[in-house]
């Protein structure tokens, strides 16, 4: 689907999901490279930066990962001219679709621009891109501080698991965003050489965006790292304790069934077995025994 939108002068052409056809028409259209046109026509696992004589081209992933609460990795490639930007992406995108709208309702109110060129609405766009990452974070900082609080309340059980999940998550962010520094940089230099030293701020600023979403994705991953280790001290903790329990409770019920399994030996002479109340004596027996060792491991602080 080829969606066009136009603000005085510059041309925005978002393609989802794009046919052959599509493809083939639009490097026509703006007479793009072919090597760019065998890129576009499919997604990749790579990303990267070309510049070419009326325009730029670069690939970028962007994560996110609560769309049916999985992970999910978008590719989309940018080709970036002085009065024209493409889009093209295998997916569809509701900050894309949020950008698209506002920049054809200051179209149509004729409220401002985006600038003189295109890259203008490359730096918008890219911006909320890197907003709305921001915001999945947020999401995530919100379940780290809800599992850590449920730590706390004695369900460490149930959190190995939800931290695995969040761990899942932001793997997702650093494998999406591994290589956007290196595009970001590479990008900052073929836009001097396309829009001029102008437009350096506005690259730079791009650059700075990138970082802020990386050390939030970083500060989110050691705050995990620390909940993972408080976890498993917290489990290790429970598990050495239940076995405590269960040794002193064996050590307990040893002598009590050594005591009765003297009583059961058939020998000619058997004390207590065979006199009036011979049952509730040995059961005197067997029971002062084990309270016995009770108040001992509780004086020793082993209980």
């Amino acid at each position: 689907m080829i969606t066009r939108h136009e603000n005085n002068g510059l041309v925005w052409i978002d393609l989802e999901s794009p046919s052959q056809e599509d493809i083939r028409s639009i490097s026509k259209d703006y007479g793009l490279n072919p090597l760019v046109s065998h890129e576009l026509s499919a997604p990749t696992i790579k990303s990267q930066v070309d510049l070419y004589q009326n325009f730029i081209y670069l690939i970028l992933h962007f994560p996110s990962i609560r769309r049916n609460k999985e992970e999910y990795d978008q590719e989309i490639d940018f080709v970036v001219g002085k009065k024209f930007l493409i889009t093209v992406r295998y997916g569809a995108s509701e900050i894309v679709h949020y950008v698209s709208k506002i920049f054809d309702t200051k179209a149509t109110l004729k409220d401002g621009d985006f600038g003189t060129h295109a890259g203008f609405i490359f730096f918008f766009l890219l911006g909320k891109l890197y907003e709305s990452l921001i915001h999945e974070l947020s999401a995530v900082q919100e379940s780290l501080n809800s599992i850590e609080e449920r730590i706390y309340s004695g369900e460490e059980r149930e959190m190995v698991v939800s931290i695995s999940r969040v761990s899942r998550d932001l793997l997702c962010f650093k494998r999406s965003l591994s290589m956007h520094r290196d595009v970001l940089e590479s990008f900052e230099v073929a836009g001097k050489k396309l829009f001029g030293d102008k437009f350096a701020f506005h690259l730079r600023t791009l650059i700075g965006g990138y970082y802020r979403v990386a050390h939030a994705v970083e500060n989110n991953a050691a705050f995990l790292s620390e909940l993972r280790e408080t976890n498993n001290a917290l489990l290790s903790t429970k598990q050495n304790e239940i076995m405590k329990t269960l040794t002193i409770l064996a050590f307990i019920t040893l002598p009590t069934t050594t005591v009765l399994s003297l009583f059961n030996i058939d020998t000619v002479s058997r004390p207590i077995v065979g006199l009036p109340f011979d049952f509730w004596i040995l059961l005197i027996i067997v029971c002062g025994v084990a309270i016995g060792l009770y108040t001992w491991f509780r004086h020793k602080r082993w209980l």
